[in-house]
């Protein structure tokens, strides 16, 4: 049977996190959050919110296991080709007229999207004057990310996307294959910084020419949508790039004056000098 989780309950269990464990979920939008307990609770052995928040605060290792539900991200290398592909043609001749470019990739999960950057940037000549910042909250993600391990299983979809993103070489020209993963080239990962970031608490950690935070907004309420497109507009030098995913908007946003959008497919934004 599908567990009863009232609004109360979560709000309970999200301030408990963020005042023991310093994570801030109480602006995340409580749809998603509810089927994701939902699902952590069936995976825990759970029967009810009051049973999961104390299992959190008196068992070390439960914690750890609950953040994996709350910032699961479905991902892949070249997620979206067509966003890509239209970042090739109409953002990377901008960019590279900077005599050195800064990246910001914000809620980087598991580092496909920074890994995708990489590459791309790495064909048009770029990668060696380039700096990849890439954030997220969840310190298992940020750790399977600094290693660039991916299973092999999935480089069938992976290839699929870098074509369809205008890739200019072969994808295995970026990876070497070790028993069943892949690893990603050391020279990509080299120009890549893992780190751990809060959107909802921390603040803006360095000026960049393109910020990429492509289907987390969908998780957040608009309050937290605002914080988050303030910092990245506080963020970019001036006609910075902002990226979004393809079902989220800066329409309704107090920050929409300080973008105006790119003609050019998906969601690209430039800040307003």
């Amino acid at each position: 049977m599908r567990p009863e989780v009232t609004d109360l309950e979560i709000r309970l269990l999200l301030e408990a996190i963020y005042e023991r464990f310093h994570y801030d979920f109480r602006q995340y939008a409580i749809a998603s959050i509810r089927r994701r307990l939902i699902q952590a609770l069936t995976a825990m052995h759970c029967e009810s919110i009051s049973a999961l928040q104390a299992r959190i605060l008196h068992d070390e290792r439960a914690f750890p296991r609950l953040l994996a539900y709350l910032t699961i991200q479905v991902t892949d290398l070249f997620r979206d080709p067509e966003f890509f592909l239209a970042l090739r043609q109409h953002v990377v001749p901008i960019l590279a007229t900077y005599p050195s470019l800064k990246l910001w990739i914000a809620g980087c999960s598991t580092g496909e999207e920074a890994y995708s950057f990489a590459i791309l940037l790495a064909e048009e000549g770029l990668l060696d004057r380039t700096l990849i910042y890439a954030t997220d909250i969840n310190d298992d993600s940020l750790r399977k990310a600094q290693t660039g391990v991916y299973a092999l299983d999935r480089l069938r979809q992976f290839i699929l996307n870098y074509r369809a993103a205008g890739g200019t070489g072969s994808l295995s020209d970026y990876y070497h294959a070790d028993q069943d993963n892949a690893v990603m080239a050391p020279e990509l990962r080299r120009r890549i910084t893992f780190a751990d970031h809060s959107l909802a608490t921390d603040s803006i950690f360095s000026e960049v020419q393109l910020v990429s935070c492509r289907n987390v907004l969908i998780y957040f309420d608009r309050e937290l949508q605002d914080r988050a497109l303030g910092l990245f507009a506080d963020a970019l030098c001036p006609r910075g790039f902002l990226c979004l995913g393809t079902k989220e908007s800066i329409r309704f946003s107090a920050q929409a004056p300080r973008f105006n959008p790119m003609s050019v497919g998906p969601k690209i934004f430039r800040r307003v000098d």
